[in-house]
């Protein structure tokens, strides 16, 4: 394949002509960017730095003598022109820290150097004082912070008569309004690009308590779902287990349909544990073709032959038409399933079951599992999870749940579980 200029040309103007389009302004903020966070790794350098450019400009004001171009008195001694250019620039170093005591500090050398009648512009460094002061401070100080820079302005005009009253303090006004402006807006910018960042913290806090909390009622809903598995067919395969060995020196027959039993039930329980395992997998969660469909009440049948082949006689009866979201036919489902699980577990021998099942119109539904176990020792342990785990199916469609012994005389344990019709979309 050969390579044409042209084409290279062609590619390669975009991407310089976009490079050529970027605005002026992205530059300017990605260098005061990095003053800035130069600025915080290095605050005392900063300052050095800045007020030793201003300490500079003053000293070259007083040693080239162009402070006298300005002065009312040109007959001032040095060490007092020295004293008060180093007087009015070197307390810049505390400025941030201390903005209102330089002010201070300052004001009295100002008075002075208007009273002698120096007439320094190192005087103007008093706006940079207000500027932090507007910045850092309560805007309320501005108002004696704006009126110290005007107090030698008032003592010049009155001791040496230059100018107007209205041309000199309204030009000293002015410039001290403008310092006290930028400061305020600055302000009002850093504090906004606080909030937004403040706001933007507390909004990935949030989404991440979010992500736990969804965590946290996934894991939940996992550990409820292979509870009803593995539970369910643990103690199936424990009842087949204990009728095989009583049938194994009787009816070999028997025994060898109780293993039969043992091998499809632990097969069923690998292949759901298996199906909700693939569901967690990352790689393979938007591949149809590794997910099974959760149990629907079609499949009832099929937990009805396994729990009566584990050796717990029971019936069911089914009254209207079993027309249910999958949502609700799953906790059906799992409702009886763990009812009926209950019963391997602690009905004792000679227990039986009954299942009823109401279909009402809405997607009502009602079920009733009734069992007459006496409440024999448990066949395995329980790790609580039975009860707790029909409340929350129930609860998410505003059902109700009812667990407890049958009422006297009669003897066993009764489940009664309720579903209202569904709420209009």
């Amino acid at each position: 394949m050969r390579f044409s200029p042209a084409a290279a040309h062609s590619t390669m103007e975009p991407v310089t002509q976009e490079r050529a389009a970027e605005p002026l302004t992205e530059h300017v903020q990605r260098i005061n960017r990095r003053v800035r966070a130069f600025d915080r790794r290095h605050p005392l350098l900063w300052d050095v730095h800045f007020t030793g450019f201003w300490v500079t400009a003053a000293l070259m004001d007083y040693a080239g003598g162009g402070w006298r171009n300005n002065a009312h008195d040109l007959g001032l001694p040095g060490w007092l022109v020295l004293a008060l250019s180093l007087g009015l620039s070197v307390p810049l170093l505390w400025r941030r820290r201390h903005p209102a005591a330089v002010l201070l500090a300052m004001a009295p050398v100002a008075l002075l150097n208007a009273w002698t009648g120096a007439a320094l512009q190192a005087a103007l460094l008093q706006l940079c004082v207000v500027y932090h002061i507007a910045l850092s401070r309560r805007l309320r100080s501005l108002w004696w912070a704006s009126a110290l820079p005007l107090a030698p302005v008032v003592v010049s005009v009155a001791r040496y008569g230059e100018g107007t009253w209205d041309q000199q303090i309204g030009s000293q006004l002015m410039s001290v309004a403008v310092a006290a402006l930028i400061g305020v807006t600055v302000r009002t910018r850093r504090n906004y690009t606080e909030a937004l960042e403040d706001r933007a913290r507390r909004l990935e806090t949030e989404r991440d308590q979010q992500a736990q909390l969804a965590t946290a009622a996934e894991r939940a809903r996992i550990a409820r779902e292979m509870h009803d598995i593995i539970g369910h067919h643990l103690s199936v395969i424990t009842g087949l287990a204990d009728g095989g060995k009583y049938a194994a020196a009787r009816a070999p027959e028997r025994a060898a349909q109780a293993l039969a039993a043992i091998g499809t039930t632990s097969r069923q329980a690998m292949s759901e544990l298996r199906r909700l395992l693939d569901v967690l997998r990352e790689e393979e969660e938007n591949d149809p073709a590794t997910l099974t469909p959760q149990p629907t009440l079609t499949d009832l049948h099929q937990l009805l032959a396994g729990v009566r082949s584990a050796g717990l006689p029971v019936t069911a009866a089914v009254h209207g038409d079993p027309a249910l979201p999958p949502g609700r036919q799953l906790a059906v489902y799992r409702v009886v399933q763990e009812a009926l699980t209950n019963t391997l577990r602690h009905g004792g021998p000679d227990a039986t079951a009954d299942v009823v099942l109401s279909y009402g119109p809405g997607g009502a539904v009602t079920v009733t599992v009734t069992d007459t176990g006496r409440g024999g020792p448990p066949v395995t342990a329980s790790d609580g999870r039975g009860l707790p785990g029909m409340r929350e199916r129930t609860a998410l469609y505003g059902g109700t749940l009812e667990a407890g012994p049958r009422p006297a005389p009669e003897q066993g344990w009764r489940v009664h579980l309720h579903l209202p019709e569904e709420p209009p979309q």
